[in-house]
């Protein structure tokens, strides 16, 4: 039986020399997969407060006056699956949640130290991960846990489950985006290649069973974000079945020139493959996986189990479909849609804005804005895709009104082409 939050927090906070206060449950974790705990952790000597103040980034001053005694509020996410699920190997679903769980917490613990203190998220005081030797290390083994900064206190305002944001905050959200993807470009410079990223589950799992078995992850997905092509086959099936839709004819449908339909050759142009434009994305950007500063304009993004490679707009196509208002993308939001919109200036200056972020101390011709344009517009299709075989919400009527103009301009299509034929 696995132990108690409690019980876990205690024994990962002594690592450090401190003492659980408190612990209180803020969530359950999707299909009792586990729970987010709210923790207070009291110092038990001075070089522990000092070292716990400089990982919540607590004031130099206030830092160098920390003492014994001296608490500060954490966070800790406990992954334990339900039992019936332990032997699911060929789940994808529940095989995609457990790696993502894996992912999630190696972006926290090897990831987040090199983002830099611009970019706001949670740094991670302790993890399983590293537990090896460690006191209590037999009595957690088989959990997964993270114990990181409450980020609440400098951003207390929550974003909000699929709610539209204002429009400070999505600014603030851009910025935020712009300056991760970016900040990533110069990470991704000294990795090289491909081969050491998570696959999609199944390819994952096999992988690892013809290797070592299912060992604890140690990278982030190869391709960003849960919503692409390779894993979500059955629901394109069920899409290219659907007669009713329209998006079964628009996406599904073979073209003769490629031998591909528009949906999978939108996902082969997305997926990554080393251009120097990809970076690391978020994976699950929306309103719910935010907090804000009290007037809006700072950001911190939480909730990394898609971590991964990709382009920068694939997260921005689910922000201003589900999060950003109607009105901040077209130009008359009390007017109907048209059936087909070409791109307004509300949405033009977004992507402005993210673009200027994004290439903040970067030359101005790395992503030229023709190409990000184009990438803009592929990432609305592949998303429209996945809406229409899962079920759509949020500004929908945009983004169909836009995904039909983009499909019908000839020179879009075209690009797809020649971007499909080099991928070849």
């Amino acid at each position: 039986m696995a132990p108690p939050p409690e019980r876990v927090a205690s024994i990962m906070l002594s690592w450090h020399t401190l003492d659980l206060v408190s612990c209180t449950t803020l969530q359950t974790l999707w299909a009792g997969y586990g729970q987010i705990c709210a923790i207070t952790a009291r110092a038990t000597t001075d070089a522990a407060a000092a070292h716990l103040s400089a990982v919540c980034g607590v004031e130099s001053a206030a830092t160098a006056t920390a003492t014994a005694g001296s608490t500060y509020p954490l966070i800790l996410k406990l992954i334990s699956p339900p039992r019936h699920k332990s032997s699911s190997r060929e789940d994808e679903g529940h095989l995609r949640k457990m790696l993502s769980y894996e992912v999630e917490q190696y972006f926290y613990s090897d990831v987040v130290p090199r983002l830099g203190e611009e970019i706001a998220v949670a740094q991670c005081l302790a993890s399983t991960r590293g537990m090896e030797g460690k006191d209590g290390e037999e009595e957690l083994r088989g959990l997964m846990a993270t114990v990181m900064v409450d980020l609440r206190p400098r951003f207390p305002v929550a974003g909000g489950k699929r709610s539209a944001l204002d429009r400070v905050q999505v600014c603030g959200a851009l910025e935020w985006l712009g300056r991760f993807h970016g900040r990533s470009w110069g990470l991704l410079g000294g990795e090289g290649g491909l081969g050491g990223y998570v696959l999609p589950p199944l390819e994952e799992v096999k992988r690892r069973k013809d290797r070592t078995g299912m060992e604890c992850g140690n990278t982030l997905w190869l391709n960003g974000g849960y919503t692409y092509l390779a894993t979500r086959r059955k629901e394109y099936a069920s899409l290219v079945e659907d007669v009713d839709s329209e998006w079964s004819e628009a996406m599904c449908v073979v073209v003769e020139r490629s031998g591909m339909s528009v949906a999978e050759m939108a996902a082969l142009v997305l997926t990554p493959c080393g251009r120097p434009v990809e970076s690391y994305i978020h994976g699950d950007v929306k309103s719910e996986n935010l907090f804000t500063t009290e007037k809006g304009d700072e950001v911190a993004f939480f909730d990394f189990q898609y971590v991964g490679l990709g382009l920068g707009v694939c997260d921005l196509a689910k922000l201003f479909t589900c999060s950003v208002p109607i009105r901040m993308l077209v130009d008359d939001a009390h007017e109907p849609l048209p059936e087909a919109l070409a791109m307004c200036d509300g949405e033009r200056r977004l992507l402005e804005r993210y673009r200027q972020s994004l290439l903040l101390g970067q030359e101005t011709d790395r992503y030229e804005w023709d190409a990000f344009k184009r990438h803009w517009e592929t990432a609305l299709v592949d998303w429209c895709r996945f809406q229409a075989s899962w079920g759509f919400w949020g500004n929908t009527e945009w983004l169909e009104a836009r995904v039909r103009s983009i499909l019908s301009d000839r020179e879009w299509r075209d690009w797809l082409h020649r971007n499909v034929d080099s991928r070849k």
